[in-house]
């Protein structure tokens, strides 16, 4: 049964006291249009098997290769599932909805411990990721959007965004709110060492069955994991709210991703800590920022207001390119 669509004009009003106004797309906001498009055009080998992409794929290689030598394990699938559990609510509670949406609040150090978490994961810096995460809310599915389906096609919005040598800078202009701290500039410049060193403690503590089931797998997993939103989750699900994109909703891609998978919620208010918006929509991200509000380490968790939720409207049509003069309402920055 389809579900009905909500209209995202309330949620509109709802966020006004924490949005800038809506406003039509300037010559800074094709920027990140003009930036994806060179990068685009200067082919796959240079996206994909540029000597910065060796790494990525030697992971990839280092899974597979191991597991065939080694031989399948039960123990390492359960090893490789417990290690994927922290990654990734690391990705979507620290990189995701702390630093890109500041959907809560907390102290300076422990802000730095989920910048650290989220670097284990092997996504870059919390700079980077969140400055390139707040275009694409601001320019969704549209010219300027880093990871749009609609715009550049699967692959590139899978993992081709991540991999390309020539969006590596960081728009510190864009994330001005942390920028501010020095340790987090550090860590954005030397994400890589953090990497390194819990590949090196995986396979000090267990040897190489850790190191490929508890680095290997799980790190592959834990990608291609967090990457499904970017490509599937335009693509695959329902649309509860009518979104001036494609974003939808996926309940797979909500276990898969401990709640990410409530896309069409989230891009339909997006300051929320909880991107399920009803009992039944699981979202085990939300659920972790809640037990670390009760003891005390984050607060002001962003709810959903009940006018937000519950406003209905008629289907929307899926989102199509357009021309960036139609930007939607720019991302949420609390102060």
């Amino acid at each position: 049964m389809t579900e009905p669509v909500r209209r995202s004009k309330s949620a509109d009003r709802a966020r006004s006291t924490i949005v800038e106004p809506v406003r039509r797309s300037t010559s800074e906001d094709r920027v990140p249009g003009a930036a994806i498009e060179a990068a685009r055009s200067k082919g796959w080998r240079r996206t994909y098997f540029d000597v910065l992409s060796i790494p990525y794929w030697g992971v990839h290689a280092g899974a597979i290769a191991g597991v065939a030598i080694l031989g399948f394990s039960w123990w390492g699938v359960a090893l490789a599932l417990a290690l994927y559990v922290p990654r990734m609510f690391f990705i979507t509670g620290a990189y995701h909805r702390y630093f890109s949406h500041r959907s809560y609040k907390t102290s300076r150090w422990f802000q730095l411990v989920l910048a650290l978490g989220a670097t284990f994961t092997a996504q870059k810096g919390p700079l980077w990721w969140a400055a390139h995460h707040r275009v694409h809310h601001k320019l969704s599915d549209q010219p300027g959007d880093l990871h749009s389906v609609v715009q550049s096609g699967f692959w590139w919005a899978h993992h081709g965004w991540i991999l390309s040598h020539d969006l590596e800078d960081t728009d510190l202009s864009r994330i001005k709110d942390f920028a501010k701290y020095p340790e987090l500039r550090w860590l954005n410049r030397y994400w890589v060492l953090p990497v390194i060193a819990v590949a090196t403690a995986t396979f000090l503590i267990g040897g190489t069955f850790a190191l490929v089931w508890g680095f290997a797998v799980s790190q592959v997993l834990t990608w291609h994991g967090t990457f499904t939103i970017n490509s599937l989750s335009h693509l695959w699900g329902g649309r509860r709210y009518a979104t001036e994109d494609d974003s939808r909703n996926n309940a797979v891609l909500a276990v898969i991703t401990m709640g990410e998978g409530w896309h069409n919620n989230h891009h339909h208010y997006q300051v929320s800590a909880r991107q399920g918006f009803f009992w039944w929509e699981i979202d085990c991200t939300y659920y972790v920022l809640r037990a670390l509000a009760a003891v005390g380490l984050i607060w002001d968790l962003h709810g959903v207001p009940d006018h937000v939720r519950d406003s209905v409207a008629e289907a929307a049509e899926p989102a199509e390119a357009v021309e960036p003069a139609e930007a939607p309402p720019e991302l949420a920055q609390v102060s």
